[in-house]
């Protein structure tokens, strides 16, 4: 093995596992992000950033803040400040990355994640169905006592 270990050997592999495991880089927490603005204003912009890519289709960082402009979303005050709201949104999977490689360099796009088939009257619905069932289970449960 590279790191001097015995080929093939038991002591071997668990040093590589030990190696391995150590050596990788813990993923951000993106739900940590503070988008410097109150909650209500930060979901209004985050609604209009979200419009925004979602008609444009994956747009690269520099082309969201271009059509941003052009959409005129209030409470953004700098292409910084779109980019920690961007960030922000991506920890409320709100929006996914991903990457391409274009020759040497990495481009990176943004987009909306593909929306579920249920809509918010029928989520709502649904929710009211299990609270009725729960509701309905514990006086079961309760005349059973």
């Amino acid at each position: 093995m590279w790191f001097g270990g015995l080929a093939g050997g038991g002591a071997g592999g668990a040093k590589a596992i030990f190696l391995r495991f150590f050596s990788r880089k813990c993923a951000p927490n993106l739900r940590k992000i503070n988008p410097k603005v109150p909650p209500q204003e930060a979901a209004s912009i985050a609604e209009g950033l979200y419009h925004v890519i979602k008609q444009h289709g994956p747009l690269t960082t520099p082309n969201t803040w271009n059509h941003v402009k052009e959409a005129g979303i209030s409470g953004l005050n700098s292409k910084t400040h779109m980019k920690i709201m961007l960030k922000w949104m991506r920890g409320r999977k709100m929006l996914k990355q991903s990457c391409s490689q274009v020759g040497s360099s990495k481009k990176f796009f943004l987009s909306t994640l593909p929306e579920a088939p249920q809509t918010d009257q029928s989520l709502k619905a649904a929710m009211e169905l299990d609270l009725q069932t729960d509701k309905s289970s514990r006086k079961k449960k309760k005349r059973a006592l």
